[in-house]
């Protein structure tokens, strides 16, 4: 049986079967014809890549294979906020459709753009992505990713548009009425962080409503780290299958990879528009296929922001084992963390995904929580704040002991767990803020 047969027979409503399907060697020589041209736009439109390349001694015509990529500098976050609003754009702001960006509250705001093309071509993948997921021409989205700056609403309401669905375009907050028109335009997809969408559950359950009985069915949700505890906790309370997608505003947004419904075992990443690469952190050297380190993406067919290279921090492995779907793409692998939110608690490393898994699914406790960094002395110390589940009544003292054991024995972290009450923890209204530092205020 061939690829484009298999993906066929596990999806009538496959959006591009000839780029998803392709055998490796077509691939990899469209991948190697767009990279020259997305280098080629980089050195001569953007003056910040023009430097960069000649400080490295490269040129886009050293590219030879996709090999020699490693030869040419890494972009980070700090790029686009030193050129600030406008400067690592390859078009005049006038080719412009549309702006997004980052809240800047940790300096100014990255800002990123899309010409026409840009905007169509993250629309089809977008699209690609929802019927990868298993949505269907005139199903009904509700759309809980927040709109505006964020690339997430903006970004899954135009993909699922394009397939063909119908889209509530409810953006974050309001969980009440969230709830409501679930109930009454009974949408078959959710959109939102996998954060909100338990938030959405947890309010449900108050109303009295029972989302599980609602049409309901499949909840794609990314723009936040999130565990297979947590799926598994999504799904069992909102009866639906709970897809992971993955994107990030530098590269395009939302819909630069995402898990196929049948499999769910990694992302497919859209290599006919995106090439990855995984980095040791500390060296920046490649990492072989299957082996963890930092994500690193360039785009590939980008017109108004080429990216080259460009540092995710997020975790992970890229796997090019095949998948029972027949797509011939990588998969990247559930993103374990980032190196920029590794926390050093007493000498050991500690990614808070860590402390999720440990804590999501764990008798007692509700999937809510918060981590608090403070300092005493010459060292950081973390307390878990935690919600005990509705129905807890045992001995608040001896549960958190048991978490404290439990964090210790499987992360070999030393933490304080303090149980709150139903309610207590700060709920999400988009991303979810999982680490309060307080390091500072002791200074």
């Amino acid at each position: 049986m061939s690829a484009q047969t298999a993906v066929r027979e596990t999806s009538e409503y496959m959006f591009d079967r000839a780029a998803e399907c392709m055998p490796r060697n077509e691939l990899k020589a469209l991948q190697l014809s767009r990279l020259k041209s997305t280098l080629d736009r980089a050195y001569n439109k953007v003056p910040h890549y023009k430097k960069k390349f000649d400080a490295a001694g490269v040129k886009p015509g050293d590219l030879k294979s996709l090999a020699d990529l490693a030869r040419f500098p890494f972009t980070v976050k700090t790029d686009l906020r030193d050129n600030y609003p406008f400067g690592m754009f390859a078009v005049p702001r006038e080719q412009l459709l549309r702006v997004h960006a980052s809240s800047g509250t940790t300096g100014k705001p990255t800002v990123v753009g899309y010409t026409k093309a840009d905007l169509n071509m993250w629309a089809d993948l977008m699209a690609r992505c929802f019927a990868t997921m298993g949505a269907r021409p005139g199903e009904i989205v509700h759309n809980a990713y927040g709109y505006g700056l964020f690339t997430g609403g903006l970004g899954a309401h135009y993909g699922a548009e394009r397939l063909g669905c119908t889209v509530v375009p409810l953006s974050g907050g309001g969980t009440e009425r969230q709830v409501t028109l679930l109930q009454d335009f009974g949408a078959q997809i959710l959109c939102a962080t996998p954060s909100y969408a338990l938030n959405i559950a947890e309010v449900a359950e108050n109303m009295g409503v029972d989302i599980r009985k609602l049409p309901l069915r499949v909840g794609i949700f990314g723009a936040e780290p999130w565990t297979d505890a947590m799926r598994r906790d999504i799904e069992a309370r909102l009866g639906i299958e709970a897809i992971d997608i993955y994107g990030l505003s530098e590269i395009m947004g939302p819909g630069v990879a995402c898990e196929c419904r049948q499999m769910k075992n990694g992302l497919h990443g859209w290599e006919d528009h995106f090439l990855f690469e995984v980095v040791d952190p500390d060296t920046m050297q490649p990492k072989p296929m299957g082996e963890a380190g930092e994500l690193v993406i360039t785009t590939l067919t980008k017109e108004a922001l080429p990216m080259v290279r460009y540092r995710t921090r997020d975790i992970t492995r890229l796997s090019d084992e095949p998948c029972a779907c027949g797509r011939s793409h990588v998969r990247i692998l559930r993103v374990t963390g980032r190196n920029d939110d590794m926390l050093i608690i007493r000498g050991v490393n500690v990614f808070p995904s860590q402390v999720e898994a440990v804590m999501v699914g764990f008798p007692g406790l509700a999937p809510h929580y918060q981590l608090v960094l403070t300092r005493e002395g010459a060292l950081d110390t973390m307390t878990v704040e935690v919600e005990q589940a509705p129905e807890f009544t045992g001995d608040c003292q001896r549960k958190a002991e048991e978490v404290v054991h439990h964090i210790k024995s499987l992360i070999g972290v030393s933490c304080k767990v303090v149980l709150k009450a139903p309610g207590e923890v700060p709920r999400s209204q988009g991303k979810a803020v999982r680490v309060k530092d307080e390091r500072k205020k002791g200074k």
